[in-house]
């Protein structure tokens, strides 16, 4: 077990064997940290923890190392994690993400870097959750979100990109409205999802942010919302 310096722990947390906490963090009360995983092909493996810097851990949130399958449970740099969230085996928690009170994640998540999931949110084993994107609270994903959106609704659906968020962070807004296009082709025209990716990728400027988009949804291997 490695704490980094600037770190504070307050009372009753639980923090297990193969856990690594980064500098500057700050975790409140009665959390486990590195438990082992709630998963039953879980065999007492070592397998690890690690929290990076700037890592924000409020009251009775859990997170279990991960298993044989990837080894190791990741939370980013400057995340927050509020009250009673739970991280489960084999996650990535990418950079300044927040996880409101109780949402959870399954085994297998990956969040990329400024994902806000709002209070209760769940999200469903092996799913991706790109950067930039927002979950409403009490929502649930059992498919991959894509980056720069706004989900919600039962069934979870495209509401639109996460403008606030976006110009928050500096996006133009040229790249906002070249993300707009896009999630527009994809998700409200009557073309075919097939049809729809073919157009951004033939007919839109490939900057970043489209490239980001497109390989987001090729390599999705749970489909997309």
């Amino acid at each position: 077990m490695t704490i980094g310096d600037g770190t504070s722990i307050g009372n009753h947390n639980t923090i297990c064997r193969g856990t690594t906490i980064g500098e500057n963090c700050t975790i409140y009360h009665n959390t486990s940290l590195g438990e082992a995983p709630q998963d039953l092909k879980y065999a007492g493996e070592e397998t690890l923890t690690i929290i990076g810097d700037n890592v924000l851990i409020r009251e009775s949130v859990t997170i279990n190392r991960g298993t044989v399958a990837y080894g190791k449970t990741v939370v980013g740099n400057n995340v927050l994690l509020m009250a009673c969230a739970h991280v489960a085996h084999d996650c990535i928690v990418g950079d300044n993400t927040i996880m409101a009170n109780l949402a959870t994640l399954g085994g297998h998540v990956e969040l990329g870097d400024w994902v806000n999931l709002g209070g209760g949110v769940m999200v469903h084993q092996f799913t991706k959750i790109g950067s930039h994107s927002f979950i409403g609270g009490g929502f649930r994903a059992v498919q991959d979100v894509p980056p720069f959106i706004i989900a919600a609704g039962e069934p979870i659906r495209f509401g639109g990109i996460n403008r606030i968020g976006l110009e928050r962070r500096g996006f133009s807004d040229e790249a906002r409205a070249e993300i707009k296009k896009a999630y527009r082709t994809y998700f409200l025209s009557k073309l075919t999802r097939t049809d729809a990716l073919k157009k951004i990728k033939s007919e839109m400027s490939q900057s970043d942010h489209i490239k980001t988009i497109v390989d987001f949804i090729e390599t999705s291997e749970r489909g997309i919302i």
